[in-house]
């Protein structure tokens, strides 16, 4: 099952990574100037970007003059990442084929993790926090940035059906609370530091994935004859456009 879902999200990316490298949701705004603040970064810092799609995160954090290692499991998220980096002069950044699940580092190489959009993606997201764990250094940091999903169970499944249903690669959206929870169980104090709304706009949310038209009716089909209370819910617009909610998470490794 792990094989085939790491599988899916190569077949699914692959194709449209370069929608990727200029989707605004990825590339800018308030959660990514965000997470840059909560790095706190002094300029010599070591860090790692785990499933880093095309770079937007680990390009804004090497601006600061820091150096990154950005990993992804999709080959072509990487070039694009590697092209933009190379459009904006950006050298601090070593883009890696990995696994965030099975990391090909050292333990303790790095001061700081980060990961955004990526999670909602991992098979085994206790396996990557364990990862994460063993390769920070005493006293480092964990920012854990991606679309949270709602705690009434009805709306969850609503979201994790309208998310399967653009992308097959995809596995769960979790809550706050579990991610809290998976976070402590591998070992770090975390806090959620900085909460915001994710517009999605329905035609850009499903070209970018290149969803099939008859999955695109179905999720429209489902947001037109959901309940008031969940159309509510996702905020939904004239023409499907909808917003959820993103979190970043701040887990810290006690310093030895």
């Amino acid at each position: 099952m792990t094989h085939d879902i790491k599988a899916a999200v190569r077949r699914q990316f692959d194709p449209v990574a370069a929608r990727y490298s200029t989707s605004a949701v990825h590339a800018r705004g308030a959660d990514l100037a965000a997470l840059v603040e909560a790095a706190q970064l002094t300029g010599r810092e070591h860090i790692l970007d785990a499933g880093c799609g095309t770079g937007h995160t680990a390009l804004a954090l090497a601006t600061q003059g820091v150096s990154v290692v950005a990993v992804d499991l999709t080959a072509a998220m990487l070039e694009q990442g590697r092209r933009l980096a190379a459009e904006r002069g950006i050298t601090g950044v070593d883009f890696r084929l990995g696994d965030v699940e099975q990391l090909p580092f050292a333990s303790s190489e790095f001061d700081l993790v980060v990961s955004r959009y990526s999670a909602h993606h991992w098979p085994h997201p206790q396996r990557a926090l364990a990862e994460f764990r063993r390769v920070l250094r005493p006293g480092g940091t964990l920012l854990l940035a991606d679309i949270v999903s709602f705690d009434a169970f009805v709306l969850d499944t609503f979201l994790q059906t309208i998310e399967l249903l653009r992308d097959p690669s995809h596995v769960r959206d979790h809550t706050v609370d579990q991610w809290l929870t998976m976070c402590a169980a591998a070992g770090f104090t975390a806090e959620v530091v900085f909460t915001w709304d994710v517009r999605l706009d329905f035609a850009d949310w499903l070209a970018r994935m290149q969803t099939p038209s008859h999955h695109s009716a179905a999720i429209e089909s489902l947001f037109d004859s959901a309940p008031a209370e969940t159309q509510a819910a996702f905020k939904l617009e004239a023409g499907h456009s909808f917003t959820l909610t993103g979190a970043l998470i701040r887990g810290r490794v006690d310093s030895l």
